[in-house]
């Protein structure tokens, strides 16, 4: 059996960036990138070590493809076409990588979607991306009950054939993934990825694990393969590149649980969301036989990286990127000094720079933007060209986030958005309003972000009641158990306070800033 298959050779930083360019040939299917080159050349070769408890505990390559190609062709049976979009709705298991291999090689769209989302978030966004079939399980199909016009395929019981499925022939550009991401205002938004997306993800990958590809290598993560930090910083770039990777669901996060899924794995390369991070360090948990962890979505400061170097053993390399454009900073302790407080360099193939109002980049403070040209940069958000057209200013693709490039290092100042960034999510106020004004006693409604040291954030409303309507502590947990009930159980508002009137401008728009402000002030009693 030969050695993986990395993108990157190791060399100084300043080369690799220099002399990086792009190498996407025109006719590119993810599909055949990260399963069926493998299963041709090596079949026994093992792609994922499959934890679950749902099917085989090794699964190599030749039977990935196998799993893949039979529900490919389940999906044209049940009317799938070229360009149509599927939903996958399953949790970390072999099944959920076969169900996006199996949608590239038709040529469709796969939509991940997240096994906590309840009937309100699920509607959106199927809804929203025109979905004809969700692959999931029977927990999934109770879930989707709701949804009637959407079919449901479960591979399990599909008595799935053998025979091969060719992948069709796709562009780089062609649309292959649709992932929603959680915005300020309005409803969330599907930021379409072509086929190129995970070629463009390989280079942060591999640096953020101090060049991913060695010698038993094993990758794992307690991130959901539903966002795109599971999805494509984890799951696809390991079965790229040839590092098994490790599948092991988690209803809820556990130091102890972790530990144990480390060594029945045998993992050597973990992406821990920052939360999970503190979580280990708060129980004083020591971790031995890792080689690289990487971590992305928040920063991490100086205590935290110490942390990491006495627990265990290594440094912790952070890497920045969101939904649209992903894994265009990183820090590599096998590269560069990392330095507390920032994201990290720019990625090789990423030009990332801060840009002032004017879309000029400039030395001071700005915003930071990543220049078109990105292969993991989205086409465009799913059917929005007013949204797509505003997330650009000239050639630059803007992140939302307020910075500054020190000596090459990227430093972030805050969030320009509302975005509210809980233990590891990134939720949209937007969307926790409008369902907390579907309740009866509800008038009106902010939701931002609070500090909280374990979370970074957690979701605040600031509720004004209709009248007749007295608050109290048992509606405050009614509201509470109605966001859970109808999006999810991690954006429901953990602090609901009861206001007479909320700030507002002479539109009638609820002035953010003044209750991140009052969110701000009681973070710090």
């Amino acid at each position: 059996m030969s050695g993986a298959r990395p993108l990157l050779e190791r060399a100084p930083y300043e080369a690799l960036y220099d002399g990086f360019r792009w190498e996407i040939p025109a006719r590119l299917n993810m599909a055949a990138q990260v399963c069926d080159v493998w299963a041709a050349s090596e079949p026994e070769r093992v792609a994922i070590i499959d934890l679950s408890g749902e099917g085989p505990p090794e699964v190599r390559y030749g039977a990935l493809r196998r799993m893949a190609d039979g529900l490919a062709q389940a999906l044209v049976a049940r009317g799938v076409r070229r360009g149509d979009r599927v939903g996958v709705l399953r949790a970390q298991g072999a099944w959920c990588a076969a169900a996006h291999i199996a949608i590239w090689k038709v040529g469709a769209i796969s939509i991940p979607l997240f096994k906590l989302f309840m009937k309100d978030a699920l509607t959106s966004r199927v809804g929203d991306a025109g979905a004809r079939v969700v692959v999931t399980d029977p927990e999934g199909v109770r879930m989707l009950r709701a949804l009637p016009e959407v079919a449901t395929l479960v591979p399990e019981d599909e008595g799935l054939t053998e025979a091969r499925f060719e992948t069709v022939d796709t562009g780089a550009d062609e649309p292959a993934v649709l992932i929603y991401t959680s915005g300020t205002t309005g409803s969330p938004k599907g930021a379409l990825h072509a086929h190129r997306v995970l070629t463009g993800h390989l280079p942060g990958v591999e640096i953020s694990h101090d060049f991913l590809g060695q010698t038993g290598d094993c990758l794992w993560t307690p991130a959901d393969w539903a966002w795109i930090g599971g999805l494509f910083d984890v799951l696809m770039p390991g079965l790229a590149i040839g590092v098994p990777v490790v599948a092991a669901r988690m209803v809820k996060f556990s130091p102890e649980e972790c530990i144990k899924i480390i060594e029945q794995g045998s993992v050597k390369n973990v992406f821990f969301p920052p939360t999970a991070l503190r979580m280990l360090k708060a129980t004083d948990a020591r971790i031995t036989g890792l080689r690289s962890v990487a971590s992305g979505g928040e920063p991490l400061g100086a205590e935290m990286l110490d942390w990491g170097r006495q627990a265990l053993n290594l440094t912790i390399n952070e890497f920045y990127g969101q939904t649209e454009c992903n894994m265009v900073g990183v820090s590599c302790g096998a590269l560069f000094e990392t330095m507390p407080g920032c994201l990290g360099r720019a990625v090789p193939g990423h030009a990332v720079a801060v840009i002032d109002d004017a879309g000029h980049v400039t030395d001071g403070e700005g915003e930071i933007a990543v220049r078109r040209g990105s292969a993991s940069m989205m086409l465009e958000y799913w059917q929005r060209p007013r949204e797509t057209a505003e997330k650009f200013r000239g050639d630059w693709l803007l992140t939302g986030d307020r910075g500054v490039i020190e000596g090459g290092y990227i430093r972030f100042v805050g969030r320009e958005d509302d975005v509210i960034t809980s233990a590891g999510y990134r939720i949209g106020p937007a969307e926790i309003e409008d369902c907390l004004l579907t309740h009866p006693a509800v008038a009106t409604v902010g939701v931002v972000g609070k500090p909280d040291s374990l979370r970074t954030e957690i979701v605040k409303a600031y509720v004004v009641l209709k009248a007749g309507v007295s608050p109290s502590t048992a509606l405050a947990t009614e509201l509470q158990d109605h966001v859970k009930a109808r999006l999810s159980a991690y954006s429901y508002p953990r602090d609901v306070a009861f206001l007479d009137a909320l700030p507002m401008t002479v539109t009638g728009k609820v002035i953010r800033k003044d209750l991140r402000a009052r969110a701000a002030a009681e973070g710090l009693e």
